[in-house]
């Protein structure tokens, strides 16, 4: 593949740079997405499970034996574990009546206090978007916000805009490729097209994808 045999039986070095690059680009191809991910989710591990051990270490300094640099000895994964069983717990515990009333309470003031309201309701609208029994990214649709026949994918977040003085128009949530940003437009419904026979995750991880993401549905495969 290196070497070319020039006439008179000469062997002469050769390299080929542009092959060279091209395995450099296909190895990449291959490993980027990998490491990446597992960086992701390693150091999402670790961040989950310092949570209790500095939590605790803060509140009651010296109870936990601590190393040479002065952290919190733990026991790997042990962190991670006990603040997934209090996850659980806890969602167990709120669908009782007494206490999913008690939560409510607690969010109607976090909800009214000045500051803080900002914080809560963000972090709880997004994350209610994409799980639980409020998620909103559940109507994909092709929204026309540009030129004529240039459509936009997003989804459906409110269905009746007239509290914004705007009757017979929808709330679309456009996400950018490649980004966790977006962008709300409040349209005509005769500027949205449904779109059937394919999930939200899928419709999602196209647009996030810069549309490079095959889209599968029941009768052929979107490129």
């Amino acid at each position: 593949m290196f070497m070319e045999v020039a006439p008179g039986n000469d062997i002469q070095p050769k390299w080929h740079w542009k092959k060279m690059f091209q395995y450099f680009l296909q190895g990449l191809i291959i490993l980027a997405p990998i490491t990446i991910t597992l960086w992701a989710v390693l150091s999402l591990f670790i961040y989950i499970d310092n949570i209790l051990p500095n939590f605790f270490h803060t509140l009651f300094p010296g109870r936990l034996e601590v190393d040479s640099e002065g952290n919190p000895k733990k026991i790997p994964g042990m962190g991670f574990l006990i603040v997934v069983v209090i996850v659980i717990i806890v969602g167990w515990v709120s669908s009782s009546f007494i206490v999913s009333k008690i939560v409510d309470f607690l969010g109607h003031l976090l909800e009214r206090t000045p500051g803080i309201k900002l914080i809560y309701s963000s972090v709880r609208d997004f994350l209610e978007a994409f799980a639980g029994n409020k998620r909103k990214f559940t109507k994909p649709v092709l929204v026309n916000v540009d030129g004529h026949d240039v459509w936009r994918v997003g989804f459906i977040t409110q269905s009746d805009c007239e509290v914004l003085g705007m009757i017979e128009h929808l709330a679309v949530y456009v996400p950018h490729s490649y980004a966790i940003s977006g962008i709300v437009y409040i349209v005509p419904v005769e500027k949205v097209k449904a779109i059937f026979n394919i999930t939200s995750g899928e419709v999602m991880k196209f647009v996030v994808s810069g549309g490079i993401t095959h889209i599968v549905d029941k009768n052929h495969v979107v490129h």
